[in-house]
């Protein structure tokens, strides 16, 4: 192909990149003007400009490393232009956010001070990421490190435009204005069911959090090795923070379920119990990435070491505790007098106390088979369990016969997983393994899981795929423990 002399293609691209900080500005600039005026003009010439700057940054970065005279350069410039962008834009949501319960709704309903609340969090977790994500990226670069954009980084560079444009145009939006057919565009996309918002500011937060996630287990090794001037056992102490706030953040996704279920939204506890499986999948990557899983040459290994005690903690918390208390109170607001008089509240206690041993069982284990559980592990217990109670949770009022139905179905499930979790000889293949080594199929599910939130069929989808992983030992269950137990795929002699 012959070089295009005239550089038309690299001054679009230089207008597709660096167009979007000053139409980012513009956006601010109106979003404060609304907030003084709640001028409608104003709020439309400000969502325009704000998914304008959107549709730039879906297609800035590839034509910047194609079309720049240096590309390395290229891209340095679009991560700087996202930081600044993104540094303005969720600020400003997160403000909107506020001033909409002010003066927008000045009788705020109890879910809608929780959306500010969650647009608060997100804001601060989106800054985080990008500042963690610059610094990582800087001690790569220091050791001639290759950047490696995983899945999750992906991810999150695609979707978060679409949602701060969405967020903005919700926060600032400003009824009765001017009859056009782009008002009326706006207006439709600007009042999304809060339910939805949820759904998308929650699956935004984990995005972000994999994404550090991730780069810590491509770069975290890198990142101590002069700071520790050659001492190994100052570097592995500083590295065990890593898996451990991982950890934590495990047991904040259970809190945070629990939370959601006695608000009465099921489905949003759900996403945190998968988000929860999520960072119970990854400390334990970044551990072995790290080489945390074996000790020091010459060091005499521990029975149960700290961050050994802390992720049976944040398990007991997230997939033991959490999935029996959200049992608990939804069946305890249940009217129907059959389940009042069966023993749910000895249920829920059964299932958290079959959890926590199933989990003692598992550190204490001195034969444990590599790349398998034996029983049910506890993340997918809980997913499991959460299911059909999503289900019941959004049975319409005039269905009762169905509701009843999923009532006495959830009340049979958390005995049967309680037995499952234990049953020690039924061999369950480690599913985070067996995604890492066929990333097809954690594509795929994560495109039904995501299609279905948008439908009424999201419980029923969670419920095939995890029952399909119950029955899965009848399958797996003869596969060898070396392939079983590796996370990529062996490439053939």
């Amino acid at each position: 192909m012959a070089e295009d002399k005239t550089g038309i293609p690299q001054k679009i691209t230089a207008v597709l990149v660096y167009g979007r900080l000053p139409l980012v500005f513009g956006g601010m600039l109106c979003a404060v003007a609304v907030m003084w005026t709640r001028s409608p003009t104003l709020y439309t010439i400000g969502v325009i400009l704000l998914f304008i700057s959107m549709s730039f940054d879906l297609v800035d970065g590839w034509l910047a490393a194609r079309f720049y005279p240096h590309p390395q350069m290229a891209q340095l410039a679009d991560r700087i232009l996202d930081k600044l962008v993104y540094s303005i834009i969720f600020p400003l949501v997160s403000v909107g956010a506020m001033w909409r319960l002010l003066y927008v709704a000045p009788d705020p309903k109890q879910t809608e001070l929780l959306h500010a609340v969650l647009v608060l969090f997100l804001t601060v977790t989106v800054l985080v990421r990008d500042n963690f994500a610059h610094f990582m990226r800087g001690v790569a670069l220091r050791f001639d490190q290759d950047i490696e954009y995983r899945e999750f980084i992906r991810l999150r560079t695609v979707v978060a435009a679409p949602v701060g444009a969405l967020l903005y145009a919700f926060v600032f939006y400003v009824p009765d204005g001017p009859p056009s057919l782009v008002y009326d565009w706006i207006s439709r996309i600007a009042q999304p069911p809060l339910r939805t918002l949820f759904f998308i500011e929650i699956i935004f937060i984990i995005i972000n959090a994999g994404s550090m996630a991730s780069l810590v287990r491509r770069y975290g090794s890198l990142c101590l090795q002069e700071m520790c001037l050659g001492n190994e056992s100052l570097r592995r102490r500083i590295l065990t923070w890593f898996p451990n706030a991982l950890t934590v953040m495990n047991a904040t996704m259970g809190l945070l379920a629990v939370f959601f279920a006695g608000q009465g939204r099921l489905r949003e506890a759900s996403l945190f119990l998968l988000g929860a499986a999520l960072f119970d999948k990854l400390d334990g990557a970044v551990a072995r990435r790290l080489g945390l899983t074996e000790p020091l040459p010459g060091a005499q290994p521990k029975a149960v070491s700290m961050g050994g005690l802390l992720d049976d903690i944040a398990d007991a918390v997230s997939f033991c505790i959490a999935p029996a208390w959200i049992f608990f109170i939804l069946m305890a607001d249940y009217p129907d007098a059959a389940m009042q008089r069966l023993p749910y509240g000895w249920v829920a206690a059964l299932y958290a106390l079959a959890g926590i041993g199933r989990l003692i069982y598992f550190t204490l284990d001195k034969r444990p088979i590599p790349g398998f559980f034996k029983g049910m592990p506890t993340p997918a217990g809980a997913i499991l369990v959460i299911a059909p109670m999503v289900i019941f949770n959004y049975v319409p009022g005039e269905t009762p016969v169905m509701e009843r139905f999923w009532a006495f179905f959830s009340f049979g499930l958390m005995i049967a997983t309680a037995l499952v979790m234990n049953a020690y000889p039924i061999r369950y293949l480690h599913i985070g393994r067996f995604m890492s080594r066929h990333p097809w199929v954690t594509r795929c599910c994560l495109l039904v899981l995501l299609c279905s939130l948008l439908t009424p069929f999201y419980g029923h989808v969670l419920l095939c795929l995890m029952l399909l992983y119950g029955f899965s030992p009848l399958a797996t269950g003869k596969i060898d423990p070396r392939t079983a137990a590796s996370e990529t795929r062996r490439k053939p002699a």
